[in-house]
């Protein structure tokens, strides 16, 4: 290990600097072959990159290398390591400045971008031209953008417009956005990940059953902002607020897509955009390879989310019907997602972020009432499988009839 010289690179010098907790720690040797570092017990990772794990640490030693952009090698580029390339070299082929940073084995910065700098002001930048060899960097930009905060520099943001037009985000491999999506959905601030994709008009291209929500208006009376596009994000910016579900956020984003969909001479108006979005998600889903728990939560908000904001109103079997249908009546973790989507919702309009959403509270009422009947009892002695399903219906009916008539989140919304 001595022998090495190594340097900690990228996001864990990033974000010791922004005082976070540093999760992985790669670091980059100059100066070795790959020879020399499995005759130092390294292994070996790929055959097309050199990259190597310590067995102790599991840590991720690569050696400085600069890459060029082909129709072969590893995810399009092919890489020159060489003990000749230098630290500078290698930092010089990354994304943005602030990932373009290292650290010596004494702690001592090497900074040769200004990656500091930009960390301090909050500004995302790209380090050199070569940017534009990778489109999954457009991605990249936004996800950053929407973890830290910080906001893109006015030649980056050109730089990822030129991208667009030149067709560079149309090469992208869908699970490639897939997977900088999902982490951009994690992050405290989705909705800005989104927001620099339209920007740059990458949105359309990779999202667009997203990007043509915007410009579709929506009745002032309920929606404020107008805008479906806007309330989209909204919505997504509160469901981040919720909770740190990524099954939640995911299904907020998506919850309204029908709405795109709207026949012009009914608009402001949408009616029957809930079941019209549900194609629209399945394509979505299929087109990144969405995880199928994620589509499956997606698609019963989508369907049903009109209904919580009117369960004050429902008969009992239409809303044991909807707690079928959301797969909710036996599992808490899943109606609490459903009652978690709806409040952003109902939350993500203007005016209206911090309003009470009883309308979950008394959802999450009815779905205890009808997790309460013992199927188990009303099963007892009897063969006929259609017919205990009938008497286990009918007790649940009964029960949700039971709360709504007494509970108090219910007397209100009737009395609103």
């Amino acid at each position: 290990m001595n022998k090495l010289e190594k340097y900690l690179v990228g996001g864990a010098v990033r974000d010791h600097a922004l005082g976070l907790a540093v999760a992985d720690r790669d670091w980059v040797v100059v100066g070795s072959t790959p020879q020399e570092m499995v005759e130092l017990g390294f292994e070996p990772v790929g055959k097309d990159f050199p990259v190597f794990i310590d067995k102790k640490t599991s840590e991720e030693y690569a050696l400085a290398r600069t890459e060029r952009k082909t129709a072969k090698g590893y995810q399009g580029f092919t890489f020159n390591a060489s003990p000749e390339i230098t630290l500078e070299q290698d930092l010089a082929r990354r994304d943005i400045t602030i990932n373009a940073m290292a650290e010596d084995a004494d702690g001592n910065l090497i900074d040769p971008f200004n990656g500091m700098k930009d960390l301090e002001l909050g500004i995302i930048r790209h380090v050199s031209d070569s940017f534009v060899e990778d489109p999954v960097r457009i991605l990249r930009v936004a996800r950053f953008a929407a973890r830290f905060g910080f906001s893109i520099a006015e030649e980056t943001k050109q730089l990822l417009i030129t991208m667009v037009a030149n067709g560079e985000v149309d090469a992208l491999v869908q699970e490639r956005v897939w997977t900088e999506m999902s982490k951009a959905l994690n992050t405290d601030s989705p909705q800005i990940f989104f927001q620099v994709l339209r920007n740059c008009g990458a949105l359309a291209r990779i999202l667009p059953e997203i990007d043509e929500l915007f410009g579709i208006p929506q009745t002032a009376k309920y929606h404020p902002e107008i805008d479906s596009g806007i309330h989209t994000l909204m919505v997504i910016e509160q469901a981040a607020k919720l909770t740190d579900d990524p099954l939640v956020r995911f299904a907020a984003l998506v919850h309204d897509l029908g709405k795109a969909k709207t026949p012009k001479e009914i608009l402001p108006s949408h009616k029957g955009h809930e079941k019209g979005g549900l194609p629209l998600i399945k394509q979505l889903c299929e087109r990144l390879r969405v995880p199928k728990k994620h589509q499956s939560l997606a698609l019963a908000v989508a369907e049903y989310h009109l209904h919580m904001h009117k369960i004050g109103e429902l008969r009992p079997e239409t809303v044991l019907k909807m707690l079928e249908k959301t797969r909710s009546v036996n599992d808490d973790a899943r109606a609490l997602q459903v009652a978690q989507c709806c409040t952003a919702d109902a939350r993500g309009r203007t005016g209206f972020e911090e309003r009470d959403y009883i309308q979950a509270d008394l959802f999450l009422e009815f779905q205890q009432a009808a997790k309460s009947v013992n199927s188990g009892e009303i099963a007892a002695g009897l063969n006929d499988g259609a017919e205990i399903q009938k008497l286990i219906h009918n007790a649940r009916v009964v029960a949700i009839k039971q709360v709504k008539q007494t509970s108090t989140i219910a007397q209100r919304l009737k009395q609103s």
